[in-house]
């Protein structure tokens, strides 16, 4: 049992992996439909590039959206309408007229104009002939009209054949012009505006029910192809009925829900897929990031990335599909980027489209339009704490998803006209997603206790609380610290190094010597050197605990652990000599071990800088009457010595990197003493 746990114990780092990486292929797979999927990739009016096509079964050829929108629009023009018809207001607004008639006009006018009341009756049979409306309707004139009385069909005509209410003055006035009595219009027109009452009225319940029964009965296939029918031979053209025909067994294979029967081998076939993207990303860390790899944080937050990524794909798909470049994918290598390094980003952004190409349409487009950006994104963004940088990215990024959208779109329908301005402003959309970036890294920063360039410019401010207090407790070891970042951050601009996390690096590396200052030569301004009054063995011990003291004060004030590692390394196992050599001639029996850092040694390019920076720069300090070749010789000796006792044996810096950083650290050293070139006499 004990040798059990002690085995869980030493691979607890790699039993935690394994179950990440079954966690997450488990949850991507979840993510994926659960419905069928066309093998077969085609576009309109090109060749068919695969193999002879049969009908695996039977199924219907769907119609298109558009021809669907046409029956519909065309069902509803040809929908009639249904109105109600009072058939008794007809004979009493006849009644009123006779009334009314007598009232408005004298007895010596009716006698005089015998025609005024049949021309009157005439004007009321044809305002009446089909009915008058209730109120103003804006239908077509041809619009198909159904009159009902007490819910029987009584008339069918035509909608201009209704009179609406305001329109019987053009009745009165024709018949009157007509009849040469056009002086009798005013009198007219009042007596009909007393007597004319609407007998129409919609029925929206009827007229409703007609239009949605027209519209169940528009089908939404045109035929059928049995199984085994040729659909297409190879080198055929895609077009027309073959298109048509493609699509709607594309449609079928789609819309089919996996059997019970065959899920869970789908199921099996999607995770071995999946699997083996997410194997191929941790085979990455394993031989090109071992940090990474060997850091189980760093590798759940790039997993949670990747599922993170498409988990927003998957959403949007199931919400609408049209949507789908709305998703801003390139802030997954930005923020990689921002992390970790371009090559990590890249891969990691590849691999994760390929993934999210299972569930997209039209996979090769969005997988090459993807990838470019990806690519694209990887080359542009630099120095992303500078918000000039992003925004400019930002909008290259944005015109590379146009300019490749409308490549394909060209290339797919062979001309513009049919062009959506609105897919173009789903990509500015999903460019100003991507601003988002910057509070996501912050928010990454506290949630995995990583650290980014954004954290790194704030630590490099001298203003900070912990760079003051070295300030003000060593203002020697202060000063040593600035010229010290000044250098390496030159050396790391020389090889290609981390230029922002070294200067970093340099700033905070010796702030364990706050807690003993004046035990360290910069910071002896009175000239009294307390190590006269301690034996060699206990100032060695002093000299050697400001790195631990530095580590301590470093957790407290809450700096990355990527910042520690300099503090930790900035020594290596070096040895103090001068102590050494003290305690030595005193006891000959003296075990060097006593007198070495505790390490580790430096294990990154940036480390290893730093180291040779400090150095050079400390022991600079006792060169007397400095020329060009005493600092040529300096440089080389200090930094050959270091090579010599093993220092950068796990530090991934060459030969060629060393020999770039001394030439820096001899210019920048012959610039501080402020010395020329020695001319030969």
């Amino acid at each position: 049992m004990n040798d059990l746990i002690d085995k869980w114990y030493k691979n607890h780092a790699l039993l935690y992996k394994v179950i990440l990486f079954f966690s997450t292929t488990f949850l991507i797979v979840y993510l994926f439909p659960k419905s069928g999927k066309f093998k077969y990739d085609f576009d309109k009016g090109k060749p068919w590039q695969s193999e002879l096509l049969l009908a695996p079964f039977d199924f219907a050829i769907k119609k298109s959206s558009d021809e669907i929108e046409l029956e519909r629009i065309e069902a509803s023009e040809n929908s009639p309408l249904y109105f109600d018809i009072d058939v008794t207001i007809k004979s009493l607004v006849a009644e009123n007229f006779a009334e009314n008639f007598e009232m408005a006009f004298a007895d010596s006018i009716i006698k005089e104009h015998p025609k005024l009341f049949k021309i009157g009756k005439g004007a009321l049979e044809q305002i009446y002939e089909y009915g008058v409306l209730d109120e103003d309707y804006e239908y077509p004139e041809d619009k198909k009209v159904i009159l009902i009385d007490d819910k029987t069909q009584y008339l069918e005509t035509k909608f201009s054949s209704l009179t609406p209410l305001d329109n019987f003055r053009s009745v009165i006035e024709d018949a009157l012009e007509k009849n040469s009595l056009e002086n009798f219009k005013p009198a007219y027109i009042s007596l009909f505006f007393d007597v004319i009452k609407p007998n129409l009225n919609l029925n929206s319940s009827l007229s409703q029910n007609a239009l949605d029964e027209r519209l169940a009965g528009i089908s939404s296939v045109r035929g059928s192809i049995e199984k085994g029918t040729l659909i297409i031979s190879k080198g055929e053209i895609v077009e027309g009925n073959k298109f048509e025909e493609l699509k709607s067994l594309q449609a079928e294979y789609e819309s089919q829900i996996w059997s019970e029967s065959s899920y869970y081998l789908i199921v099996f076939a999607y995770g071995l897929l999946v699997a083996l993207a997410l194997l191929m990303l941790l085979l990455f860390l394993r031989k090109y990031r071992m940090e990474v790899f060997l850091d189980n944080t760093k590798v759940t937050f790039i997993f949670f990335n990747v599922l993170l990524m498409i988990l927003l794909t998957t959403l949007i798909i199931n919400y609408n599909s049209q949507y789908l470049y709305v998703v801003p994918l390139c802030i997954l290598p930005l923020v990689l980027k921002a992390f970790f390094d371009a090559r990590l980003g890249l891969f990691a952004h590849v691999l994760t489209v390929l993934l999210i190409g299972f569930i997209v349409p039209n996979s090769y487009e969005y997988m090459f339009l993807q990838i470019i950006a990806g690519i694209v994104t990887i080359l542009t963004v630099s120095e992303l704490y500078k918000r000039a940088n992003l925004f400019i990215s930002v909008g290259q990024i944005t015109l590379i998803y146009i300019i490749v959208y409308f490549a394909f779109f060209v290339i797919q329908e062979g001309d513009i006209s049919n062009l959506e301005p609105r897919t173009f402003g789903l990509f500015v959309l999903c460019g100003l997603a991507t601003l988002f970036v910057q509070p996501l890294i912050y928010i990454y920063e506290k949630l995995f206790g990583l650290v980014s360039d954004v954290s790194l410019l704030e630590l490099s401010d001298t203003n900070t609380r912990l760079l003051k207090e070295l300030s003000n407790k060593a203002p020697g070891t202060f000063h040593h610290s600035l010229n010290v970042a000044n250098l390496a951050e030159a050396s790391a601009n020389e090889i290609g190094a981390n230029a922002m996390l070294i200067r970093v690096g340099a700033l905070y590396h010796d702030i364990g010597k706050m807690k003993n200052p004046t035990y360290f030569t910069e910071n002896q301004a009175t000239g009294i050197n307390p190590h006269d009054e301690l034996s060699p063995r206990e100032s060695a011990k002093i000299i050697i605990g400001h790195v631990l003291d530095g580590i301590e004060i470093a957790k407290k004030y809450n700096l990355p652990d990527r910042v520690i590692d300099f503090i930790r390394t900035h020594h290596g196992t070096s040895m103090v000599y001068y102590f050494y050599r003290k305690e030595k001639d005193l006891n000959e029996d003296t075990n060097d071990a006593d007198f070495r850092y505790p390490g580790p040694q430096p294990y990154s390019k940036e480390t290893a800088i730093l180291m040779m920076c400090d150095s050079v720069e400390a022991a600079s300090k006792s060169l007397k009457e400095p020329t060009t070749t005493k600092i040529d010789k300096f440089v080389e000796s200090i930094i050959s010595k270091q090579m010599e006792d093993g220092q950068f044996l796990n530090a991934n810096i060459t030969f060629k990197e060393i020999q770039s950083i001394k030439k820096v650290l001899k210019s920048k050293l012959a610039n501080i003493f402020h010395l020329r070139i020695e001319y030969p006499e």
